[in-house]
């Protein structure tokens, strides 16, 4: 097949999803156009060595990359991701109709930020199939407060009439189906997709040196959380937690994120000294640091659109066989609890996740390592990025045979 996919991120991002299945498709014998942007993302920043121009086209064996100009900005708050994704969508209808113009089918992975590029190509390009990679619903109100409503409202308006005018849809947790139904999808358009990770990188590892020294003072239990600090993640519960348990735990929290002071700030109020923090790392190094932790710490709040969401730092930590403790609700907490894979507790719970902490540190080594191995196992069976890519396969013939009776139609009309 002719593939187009669009995708607001992408490697050299850590764009997992899309960027393995434009590589595995097009190493399957297909023909694959990515529309996406220059890479800045988390800093909001052009990477070094990348300069945003008009015309930026890559070719690698039947893989074409066109980039597109979007405004790029080191401001986390709404406007200014507001004018990274208009901007976005604007190159994109410019661009689009011509570059990816004789697609047997689109995919589009979509988060928030290509809803408003998504919907402008569904009217440029027709009747064209289309598959919607729908990892999570985007809330009435922005979750981070920076919005009084109306662009939030915008966004989630555009993300329903691409979700209403998709060939099918594939979600990434079993609830967010539901949620989808519910903004008014036809249920039998709707596919369940677990997401996958980046398995060149994250696989089982043994710990260096040079990560134990890092993660651990000694061999008191160490929970690990890594990733953006910000305002989904509710990392201020886990400060919380951990202040209850001065000498039986230390949590080291690896990233960075808007919430990053206020978390901070919680740690020295608190004076929670087995709280510590360790500056964003490459994922090249994150196989290692897991490793050298004993269990690594899952966090969403409770809110509504996250219980239909699985963070895509769970799929990392299982394939790599390390045990989990997860402060989260819905598909998250059901995910772990379904593969024993760790422990679980309602979010925002800060007293159920310091007795969480705690038994985590009594459990003997060798049940944690048996955690590790479930999780694993569970991995490879039901997210691994060849099951992924067959089911997006099967999805993009799947939306072609289901156009061609309308395309009949239509011509015999």
């Amino acid at each position: 097949m002719r593939i187009g996919i669009l995708t607001y991120h992408f490697p050299p991002e850590p764009a997992f999803i899309p960027g393995s299945l434009a590589e595995e498709l097009a190493a399957r014998g297909h023909e694959v156009r990515v529309l996406t942007g220059f890479p800045d993302y988390p800093g909001g920043h052009a990477y070094p060595g990348w300069r945003q121009r008009w015309r930026h086209e890559t070719h690698d064996r039947g893989l074409t990359v066109r980039r597109v100009l979007r405004y790029s900005t080191g401001d986390d708050g709404m406007r200014g991701r507001m004018a990274s994704w208009l901007s976005f969508a604007g190159s994109a209808a410019l661009v689009g109709r011509r570059y990816l113009a004789g697609v047997d089918a689109l995919y589009v992975y979509q988060p928030p930020a290509a809803a408003f590029a998504t919907a402008a190509l569904l009217r440029l390009l027709g009747r064209v199939p289309v598959v919607l990679h729908v990892p999570d619903v985007w809330p009435e109100q922005a979750v981070d407060g920076s919005d009084d409503g109306r662009w939030a409202a915008r966004v989630r308006a555009a993300m329903i009439r691409t979700y209403r005018s998709a060939t099918l849809v594939a979600v990434t947790a079993p609830s967010l189906r539901d949620a989808v139904v519910a903004l008014g999808v036809d249920p039998d358009r709707v596919r369940l997709v677990l997401n996958w990770t980046e398995e060149r990188i994250f696989q089982p590892k043994t710990a260096s040196a040079a990560a134990r020294r890092l993660v651990r003072r000694d061999e008191r239990c160490v929970v690990m959380y890594a990733g953006t600090i910000g305002a989904r993640q509710g990392l201020m519960t886990a400060v919380r937690a951990a202040a209850a348990l001065p000498g039986t735990v230390d949590v080291v929290l690896v990233g960075s994120g808007a919430d990053e002071p206020r978390v901070r700030g919680l740690a020295a109020e608190l004076r929670a000294d087995n709280v510590r923090f360790v500056e964003r790392r490459s994922p090249l190094d994150m196989p290692e640091l897991y490793a050298a932790a004993d269990y690594q710490l899952v966090m969403l709040r409770d809110l509504p659109e996250l219980h239909s969401s699985v963070p895509a730092k769970l799929p990392a930590v299982l394939s790599c066989g390390v045990p989990v403790v997860a402060s989260a609700g819905g598909d998250t907490a059901a995910l772990v609890e379904r593969t024993r894979a760790g422990l679980s507790c309602p979010p925002e719970d800060w007293a159920s996740l310091a007795d969480r902490f705690w038994l985590a540190a009594h459990i003997p080594p060798p049940a944690r390592v048996e955690m590790g191995r479930r999780g694993r196992e569970a991995y490879l069976r039901e997210m691994s990025l060849p099951a992924g890519v067959d089911r997006i396969e099967r999805l993009l013939r799947e939306s072609v045979a289901a156009a061609r009776p309308e395309q009949q139609r239509i011509k015999l009309s």
